[in-house]
């Protein structure tokens, strides 16, 4: 639908800065202050565990299985609509 939901919409993820879609209000100062730009992979990182990458986020979310992270991965690169 293009909404933002409990995180930010994910079209367009590849290649965008964490933390700087302008109309979604929650990403914690840590996330922000990261620097990281979404690719493979920092996203397999990152859904691996989000705490490990970025210490102080408010992401609890993780995707143990690799096989999982590389579907999704694959999923987002295709430009999620």
């Amino acid at each position: 639908s293009g909404k933002h939901r409990v995180g930010p919409n994910l079209a367009g993820v590849f290649g965008r800065t964490a933390g700087t879609v302008e109309d979604f209000p929650r990403y914690s100062d840590p996330l922000k202050a990261s620097g990281i730009v979404w690719d493979e992979t920092t996203l397999d990182q990152w859904l691996a565990n989000p705490a490990d990458m970025v210490d102080g986020t408010g992401m609890k979310f993780l995707l143990a299985d690799p096989v999982l992270r590389a579907n999704v991965i694959a999923f987002l690169k295709q430009g999620v609509q």
